[in-house]
């Protein structure tokens, strides 16, 4: 009796995966023609929460990701360097301190903290690291300072931009490049109302703009080009008339902008501090020597959110930043080697010795704005049914936002890329995992997309 039941209970779970494969693929097929889309610029892949093979559409075949590239970044992270890993900023002083003279520099240094000074966590925006900074210099009786304010941004090489990433993209605020010392998650906000620029988050340092604003239109059109270390930024494009709108740039040169705001504060609080700001990464583009964080003279240490709340906004808001943060330290703490290749690398080599086929993972950065990622369905379905298992799953999952159509899923935005990759519990009780990516699509892509994973709810 017990084979009979355990018979027809399979039976029964291999026609109802039939019959939803059958949906899918007539879905699928209504998509193609509807479209006129070329049959090769989809991938699709759906399985159950055991792996168990669904319905699969070219899911081998690697297509250009846009975000949904971050499931392999943060999974990556989240298993090799923790859920509770934690950036660190220091603050040090060189020379002697004689009465309540610091005969010396004052240090500020970072193993590339993404979050600091930002505005997403409770106890950790920019005020915070401010307090603790004067709380630690005036602890140690320092009224003077006679040397200079040296931000240490070293820790990481000088490339600050994957490359591969569209010009169109780098001045904009999800194309904020990644160095040693991060602030304000590198980006700043305008408002302008038409082609004025009214006020500024903060004020911008040392940066001069050429406005080729034009209004027109009923949405933000602009863009802003800035490039690293450059002192000019372009912003083009059309903004509606009659109306504030608030535009968000990449900062230029956040290690020095960190250094100036860092200066003011001193002032403020009654420091006197007689030198200027000073960034290795300027003495190295100056061909001069740079300086030695004080190790010995270390007095204050800042640490981040723990990885799994970077984690969460990484994939909520799909920040750009933070993936690329990711690439860098684990290049630098497992190969030796902060450059975006060698943190490409790893995290390749990661989900190779989870079993996925290298040939359906062809990784160019770690948040997938980069074009040249191309990736398979059916190796994020891998990724996540991977992800399911580990003790990390929790914080993984956390992130993953709930999409218009109600289900937990990553989504993916570029020009004629759009995709979705996540897990959905049916009214069923059934469990799916699965994958949807398509390449050179000029209709709707994200409602034509969810109308097909509609079919799993």
């Amino acid at each position: 009796m017990k084979k009979t039941l355990a018979v027809l209970t399979l039976s029964t779970q291999v026609i109802f995966a039939q019959n939803i494969a059958q949906k899918l693929e007539k879905a699928t097929k209504d998509l193609m023609e509807s479209s006129g889309a070329i049959a090769s610029n989809l991938s699709f892949y759906v399985a159950d929460e055991n792996g168990n093979f669904i319905y699969d559409y070219q899911g081998n075949k690697g297509l250009s990701t846009a975000s949904t590239q971050k499931i392999f970044t943060a999974g990556a992270a989240l298993e090799t360097l923790g859920k509770n890993y934690t950036y660190k900023t220091t603050s040090g002083y060189s020379g002697t301190i004689s009465g309540s003279t610091l005969n010396g520099n004052l240090f500020i240094s970072s193993n590339g903290d993404p979050t600091l000074g930002s505005w997403r966590y409770e106890n950790y925006k920019s005020e915070s690291f401010k307090k603790k900074l004067i709380e630690a210099v005036k602890t140690l009786g320092i009224a003077k300072i006679s040397g200079d304010l040296i931000i240490d941004d070293s820790y990481f090489d000088a490339q600050t931009i994957p490359g591969g990433w569209p010009w169109d993209d780098l001045g904009n605020y999800y194309g904020a490049g990644v160095w040693g010392v991060n602030w304000r998650e590198n980006q700043f906000d305008i408002n302008i109302n038409g082609t004025d620029f009214k006020s500024f988050s903060y004020p911008l340092e040392g940066v001069k703009w050429m406005n080729e604003l034009k209004t027109g239109g009923s949405s933000d059109q602009s863009l802003i080009f800035t490039a690293p270390h450059s002192d000019v930024a372009l912003i083009n494009g059309t903004l509606p008339s009659g109306k504030t709108v608030t535009v968000s740039g990449a900062t230029p040169n956040p290690p020095l902008q960190l250094g100036v705001e860092a200066m003011k504060w001193l002032k403020e609080s009654g420091i006197d501090i007689s030198g200027k700001v000073i960034t290795n990464s300027q003495l190295q583009i100056e061909g001069k020597h740079t300086l030695d964080f004080p190790k010995n003279h270390t007095i204050l240490t800042y640490e981040s959110p723990t990885l799994d709340k970077i984690v969460y906004w990484f994939l909520r808001k799909s920040i750009n930043l933070y993936g690329e943060t990711l690439i860098k330290t684990l290049g630098k703490e497992k190969k030796g080697n902060s450059n975006f290749k060698s943190g490409v690398a790893f995290i390749k080599e990661f989900w190779k010795s989870k079993g996925i086929n290298g040939n359906m993972i062809n990784f160019a950065d770690g948040s997938g704005l980069s074009p040249q990622n191309y990736v398979a369905a059916k190796a994020e379905v891998q990724a996540l049914l991977y992800a399911k298992k580990q003790s990390w799953f929790e914080a993984y999952y956390d992130g993953f936002p709930t999409q218009d159509n109600g289900m937990k899923m990553k989504s993916g935005t570029m020009r004629d890329t759009k995709s979705f990759a996540g897990y959905h519990t049916a009214k069923d009780g059934k469990k799916y995992v699965f994958s949807i990516i398509i390449n050179n699509y000029q209709g709707s892509g994200s409602s034509e997309l969810q109308k097909i994973l509609n079919i799993l709810k």
